[in-house]
């Protein structure tokens, strides 16, 4: 078993609540983390033997393209795309942040958590 951790993605997208934001837009930072049998790979040494984290990034990059206004639901939308694609994907979580967040105050940014086993049903 091992782990692949795609860290400090950076995407400039429109999420929030206010009507600014989804005109405006803001910088997101998304880090995530899936765990699979990496066995395949480390023995084959070829990318049809394992997840292929470009493909993962694409699905990122898909998922911020869509404007939503809760960091909750990007996030969820994210976790269950790559979850979806890859059957090998035993266990997924994502941190995923706005930065400058408009909140009246100076705050570097605000993040959501969220985890996904793979035989998890969603809510």
């Amino acid at each position: 078993m091992g782990k692949i951790i795609l860290e400090d993605m950076e995407f400039y997208s429109y999420h929030g609540c206010f009507e600014e934001e989804q005109v405006i837009g803001n910088k997101f930072i998304v880090n995530l983390e899936f765990d699979f049998d990496t066995g395949n790979g480390e023995l084959s040494d070829r990318i049809d033997r394992t997840v292929n984290y470009q493909e993962v990034y694409n699905i990122v990059d898909t998922q911020m393209q869509q404007k939503s206004r809760l960091l909750e639901h990007v996030a969820r939308r994210i976790l269950n795309a790559v979850v979806d694609k890859f059957s090998e994907i035993t266990f997924c979580r994502i941190k995923l942040s706005k930065t400058n967040p408009p909140l009246g105050g100076k705050v570097r940014a605000v993040s959501v958590v969220l985890e996904k086993y793979a035989d998890e049903q969603d809510k």
